[in-house]
């Protein structure tokens, strides 16, 4: 249909996300969906019969606004027991739809024009958009390659009067890069004494490997007092089209918040919350994530050896970076779409996520499959690179 009205875009620049330019790409060609991060197997049938149990119950019309009292206690015990914060459910605790949606509730209730935003680059696509679109700007601090690890010199150095807010994460998309202890003392140090805001994205909180201990904000008591912490049950539990998350700060940030939220989302699917408060009462349903995981990690990195691309270090999340500059000069989206057409093998080209598209050929896979779907995808990889190894 066409439209005669003229459209002066807010955003002319704005583009669709890569990870669904590249999911219809992989749909398009067959190839073996490894770019989107999103599980291709399903999550315990526990979950489905509480979900089942609920609605059948009537438990069908509107949650509160804050999410359903359940969940929120639920939520308080499980940050209380791994991190030692002791967060009010009824005042410090909000359910939201997704964690990008928490993330843009967050900075639009806390960010005003003229704002400034220190992320991190490589940074996740949404922030930015999400930065911009309240009338934002965003500030880049630079995670090191390949490490991948801040230099709080340089983040302390981009403060300005007009800094608002700064947004972490960790465990770090796209890199599997993780804030230390020493790093979140690093942060409060440059924050002291100032009204900045924190925002830290910990989705993957329960995905780390080799004995590794996640960093979170609220267990970090001069941060938590000035952060919103975002997670997300999609990851931890294997159903990202759920769309729920939540938010833990304290009551006068969360009161911002909601301020917000009750209004571009009100409330999150009622029989969803409660089938997940009940599911969540076995904490070895999140404790054990790392390990399963790390098992699948490890066999991934195994079948990639076979082939000629050079992995980074994966220390969390379900992503796997590896350098392709033995295999191709292409730049990395190109070589992206290459892989996807040719090999049948869909990947993410970091770049994207760099503000100035800083070309390190490096790509990125997700893990979070069934044995069948890796051994799939690297067997097209090895049948493409026969003898580079």
């Amino acid at each position: 249909m066409q439209t005669s009205v003229h459209i002066d875009s807010r955003f002319p620049a704005m583009g669709t996300t890569i990870f669904t330019v590249m999911s219809r790409l992989a749909a398009e060609c067959s190839a073996v969906n490894l770019a989107q991060g999103f599980p291709d197997f399903q999550a315990e049938d526990a979950l489905f019969d509480a979900m089942h149990r609920h609605l059948r119950a009537g438990r069908n019309q509107y949650a509160p606004m804050a999410g359903m009292p359940e969940l929120r206690t639920a939520i308080a015990g499980k940050v209380a027991a791994l991190y030692g914060a002791a967060y009010d459910s009824e005042t410090e605790i909000t359910v939201t739809a997704g964690a990008t949606q928490a993330i843009f509730t967050a900075i639009a209730a806390f960010v005003r024009p003229g704002d400034e935003v220190i992320v991190f680059a490589p940074v996740y696509d949404s922030y930015v958009p999400a930065i911009e679109t309240v009338g934002g700007k965003a500030v880049y601090a630079h995670l090191r390659f390949p490490d991948y690890a801040p230099d709080w010199d340089e983040v302390r150095a981009l403060i300005t009067p007009r800094t608002r807010m700064i947004v972490i994460n960790s465990p770090h998309n796209p890199t599997g890069a993780l804030l230390s202890a020493a790093d979140l003392d690093a942060l409060a140090g440059v924050v002291r004494g100032s009204d900045i805001v924190v925002l830290s994205d910990e989705v993957y909180e329960h995905i780390l490997f080799d004995g590794e201990a996640h960093a979170s904000l609220s267990g970090h008591l001069e941060l938590a007092a000035r952060s919103i912490v975002v997670s997300s049950f999609g990851k931890t539990y294997h159903i990202t089209g759920w769309k729920i998350g939540y938010v833990v700060g304290p009551a006068a940030l969360m009161a911002e918040f909601r301020k917000v939220h009750q209004f571009n989302v009100f409330t999150v699917h009622g029989p969803s919350q409660l089938a997940i408060a009940d599911y969540m009462q076995d904490a070895s349903r999140h404790l054990g994530l790392a390990a399963f995981y790390q098992e699948k990690r490890d066999a991934f990195r195994q079948l990639l050896a076979a082939t000629p691309f050079e992995l980074l270090p994966c220390r969390g999340t379900y992503f796997q970076l590896a350098r392709y500059e033995r295999m191709s000069e292409l730049a990395d989206r190109d070589f992206a779409e290459w892989l996807t057409r040719e090999v049948g093998v869909a990947v993410i080209p970091v770049s994207v996520f760099q503000p100035d598209g800083r070309d390190d050929k490096v790509v990125r896979f997700c893990f979070a499959k069934r044995e069948e779907t890796l051994v799939a995808a690297a067997a097209r990889l090895q049948r493409a690179f026969p003898g580079q190894s």
